[in-house]
């Protein structure tokens, strides 16, 4: 399958000042007038920032196999996340994972007696993967590697002790599956991933753990999928396209009597992403399984209690669409429409016999209720409403919206507009673009950020600029080597498009946004220095070149697809709009207040690229608070630092938007 280089961001190794910090702690903003800027909202609201950012007190739940146990994350009077297991027939509760200084990342179930679950150091997203048993017992690091990467790619359901991992345990450069053992943490490597230059990139092992394809990235910029008939047969070339082009596997198809029948996820045929049914014995497309003309389809779901038919399709439209296929998911599809109504339901748990069901309920105004559907006995019960001190009813809008670009690009995104916006109350605007940029998007429900806007009187635009994932090939292309060039136009499209609704205030616009959204915030401000009051810059590129320097040794392999989509540094002409578009070069461009927010230990954006902003502006008295968090890495995962984070933003807002 395809890399999502769309989601890159560098490590570099950081130049070290005075205490040993990470960046030059001189520049940092002290607690005192950080102190300062949050006191700078004085209002009175029915929600407070912590309203919005205090995580649940119970949260991630989820089954074992066999019904018998659930599981949840409960939050700590000091904000730590710890994990219980509850016993369903005699209501007993344990402690099984105890979260310390370091965040639990996810955990799952293995099987019905053991977790595993992911923590990283401060961030530095090498992840180790850890088993413990449902008392708490038999704790086992199973990844013990300093400076390696590792993650479950395929569980195993019907082998108990057993996962497949990916890990760049031997080659920082390239990642290997590894059968390892959840008891004892013995691995046995299954494949070896012999040319750094030609990785690699993804492997297909069936429901057994035997591995029927791989993917290769060659020639920098080509993905060659190899597919074996029999484990005695040799691997073999069956479909080869550049990196532009989708064509992976996303499930076996078990229902029939071939075992080279598999389900495959593509744009080779046609502009949006569909689902195919691929006959790999033959090399010929048995029947196109589902598509939709707009948006790319994301997948599909299948129940192995009952032979693994297809239960549901799914993707992401203006809202998230499923698509019900069995009898079985129709009729449990239309027993939770009645029960929900309008609202979004999904999911999120099923035991093995599928008589329990966890649903998640939500929507834009909906924080998330989460609950137990008893299919036996057809009853629900509510288990947690994730924020039960925000009431649905006080909540604002999120519109989807469309809009033309300036040069006819159809664009999506979402407005969340607060209540009493009118053309009498005109309310300020906030541009809020995505991260990523490549292949991610936004989408529609409760985002607590734009709600959190809204209570203070300020709408929030969200435009999934070209180059966005979900609205097919033709408009994910045309982002390629747009940025700080027709990307920023689709943001200042937006708001043009905003401000004929009649309700936005045309001189107080701000731009904030996080990882790519930063770079585009510092662009914008470069760009367009007019158009924006203000800005805030949350673990943002600054510098194309410093940014490419910084890749992790497992992107160097792709560098031929980040050159086609982002730009050639080694290109003459490619550098001068590096140079160009780099906010950090031309940052005597920037006239108007910035915030800047930065996680030290940022594996992806090094904090050298906020560094060299907040230094520049500085010298030219330009206002330009800065956070940093020693703690963090690319964004902030501490409850305790995100809720400072917004107060200081809210007080910056205050500062130059009221």
């Amino acid at each position: 399958m395809k890399i999502p280089i769309s989601i890159l961001a560098g490590i570099a190794s950081a130049g070290l000042y005075a205490q040993d910090k990470p960046g030059n702690p001189a520049l940092v903003s002290s607690e005192t007038e950080l102190a300062k800027l949050a006191a700078a909202e004085t209002g009175t609201y029915k929600y407070s920032v912590e309203d919005y950012f205090k995580k649940p007190a119970q949260s991630s739940f989820q089954f074992s196999p066999n019904g018998l146990y659930f599981s949840y994350k409960e939050r700590d009077a000091t904000g730590k996340n710890h994990v219980y297991v509850k016993n369903t027939t005699t209501n007993e509760v344990k402690r099984v994972i105890e979260e310390k200084d370091q965040l639990i990342r996810g955990y799952f179930w293995k099987g019905n007696n053991r977790l595993l679950f992911m923590m990283d150091k401060g961030g530095d997203e090498n992840y180790h993967v850890y088993a413990v048993n449902l008392d708490g017992s038999n704790l086992k690091d199973l990844t013990p590697f300093d400076g390696v990467r590792a993650g479950v790619s395929h569980i195993l359901k019907d082998q108990g002790d057993f996962v497949i991992m990916d890990m760049n345990k031997d080659n920082p450069q390239v990642f290997e599956p590894y059968k390892v053992n959840i008891n004892t943490g013995e691995y046995t490597r299954l494949f070896e991933n012999k040319d750094p230059q030609n990785p690699i990139m993804g492997y297909d092992f069936d429901k057994d753990g035997e591995l029927k394809a791989y993917t290769q990235q060659q020639n920098a910029t080509e993905t060659v999928l190899f597919y074996r008939t029999a484990k005695d047969k040799p691997f073999e070339e069956v479909n080869r396209n550049s990196w532009k082009t989708d064509f992976y596997i996303i499930s076996f198809d078990y229902t029939t009597p071939n075992p080279n029948d598999a389900y495959i996820l593509t744009n080779k045929f046609g502009n949006t992403r569909e689902i195919l049914l691929y006959d790999f014995g033959t090399r010929k497309t048995i029947k196109k399984v589902f598509s939709d003309k707009t948006f790319d389809v994301d997948g599909l779901t299948t129940s192995r209690k009952r032979g693994y038919e297809v239960d549901y399709y799914f993707y992401s439209g203006e809202k998230d669409v499923t698509v019900p296929v069995s009898a079985t998911a129709k009729k449990i599809h239309a027993r939770f429409k009645k029960q929900f109504g309008d609202k979004d339901f999904t999911i999120t748990g099923i035991t093995d016999n599928e008589d329990k069901y966890l649903v998640y309920v939500g929507s834009d105004k909906l924080y998330g209720v989460y609950y137990f559907y008893d299919a036996t006995k057809d009853t629900f019960k509510e288990i947690m409403n994730l924020a039960p001190q925000l009431k649905e009813e006080d909540m604002a809008e999120m519109r989807p919206i469309k809009f033309k670009s300036r040069d006819g690009l159809t664009i999506y995104g979402y407005l969340t507009i607060p209540k009493g916006a009118s053309k009498t109350n005109k309310v300020p605007l906030i541009l809020n673009p995505h991260g990523g940029p490549y292949g991610v998007r936004d989408s529609w429900g409760f985002n607590p950020e734009t709600q959190l806007f809204a209570s203070r009187g300020y709408a929030t635009i969200q435009v999934n600029y070209r180059g966005s994932g979900g609205y097919g090939k033709e408009f994910f292309l045309a982002g390629n080597k747009q940025i700080g060039r027709n990307m920023l136009n689709d943001l200042e499209d937006g708001v043009a498009y905003a401000k004929t609704l009649g309700f936005i205030d045309e001189n107080k616009v701000a731009v904030y946004g996080g990882s790519y959204g930063g770079l585009a915030t510092l662009g914008s401000l470069v760009k367009t220095p007019d158009l924006y009051t203000c800005g805030v810059d949350y673990v943002g590129v600054s510098n194309l070149f410093t940014f490419f320097k910084s890749f992790p040794e497992y992107w160097k392999p792709f560098l031929g697809q980040v050159y086609e989509q982002w730009y050639d540094e080694n290109s003459p002409e490619d550098q001068k709009i590096m140079t160009a578009v780099s906010p950090a070069l031309n940052v005597d461009k920037i006239k108007k207040p910035l915030f800047v927010v930065q996680g030290a230990n940022d594996p992806r954006v090094n904090i050298d690229e906020s560094d060299q902003v907040v230094q520049n502006l500085r010298k030219r008295n330009i206002a330009t608070p800065y956070m940093v968090k020693y703690d963090e890495g690319h964004g902030f995962g501490h409850e305790g630092n995100q809720i400072e984070m917004y107060k200081c933003m809210m007080g910056f807002f205050v500062q130059h938007l009221k």
